[in-house]
């Protein structure tokens, strides 16, 4: 007989690692990302429009799980171990600087359109008018792909397993491997991942109406 206090701890302490790991590559995610869109706003450099242009290519078009091994494994190899959790917490933040750059972009370009001529009329510079006007604009309008990408994340989360770490579906394998409750311990799984995705989403939703006022 399955101990389903037992279960429910070991998911929630996976769980645990899963969030952890969601929240580490979402800020990564997003500070690049930021920084690189930025860069590419402010500097208007064609070579650096194609180099980041480059990057995102690439790592869109690279699955996520190769990556993830490229990283815990591929570093390996160069001398640098990484902990499976920072290894997936660092795989998945530069692939989703990969897709949110462009997120910020259009952001700003967005807020650029209506509010940059005004805002040099006023005699700002184009730094400050990108600090002060172009990026608190901006945040309204990247908020709901960003939390939609963070909903994702939490998902994507499952392929930390691969380099074991020792995430929800990590724990849940381990479970089903000694226990053979595969209905049950997946069951439990999907409905905290749900717990997890809706949390998130009231969570946006209210960073949505908090900028929207």
């Amino acid at each position: 007989m399955v101990d389903l206090g037992v279960v429910l701890s070991v998911l929630l302490d996976g769980a645990k690692i899963s969030v952890i790991i969601a929240v580490g590559a979402l800020a990564l995610a997003v500070a690049l990302g930021f920084a690189l869109a930025s860069a590419s706003f402010l500097l208007r450099s064609q070579a650096l429009d194609a180099v980041i242009t480059v990057y995102a290519e690439v790592l869109r078009n690279i699955p996520s799980l190769v990556w993830l091994l490229l990283v815990y494994f591929g570093l390996s190899h160069l001398g640098i171990r990484l902990p499976p959790v920072t290894a997936a917490t660092v795989g998945l933040g530069v692939i989703g600087s990969a897709m949110l750059v462009d997120t910020f972009t259009a952001s700003f370009r967005s807020v650029a359109a209506s509010h940059n001529e005004p805002a040099l009329a006023l005699g700002l510079s184009r730094f400050l008018t990108f600090r002060l006007v172009i990026v608190p604009n901006s945040w309204r309008i990247s908020l709901p792909p960003l939390g939609n990408y963070a909903v994702a994340l939490v998902k994507d989360t499952t392929l930390a397993a691969a380099i074991a770490a020792p995430e929800l579906m990590f724990q849940a394998r381990t479970l089903v491997n000694r226990t053979f409750e595969t209905g049950l311990i997946y069951g439990l799984a999907a409905a905290i991942y749900l717990g997890v995705a809706f949390i998130l989403l009231r969570v946006t939703r209210w960073a949505e109406h908090v900028a929207s006022h």
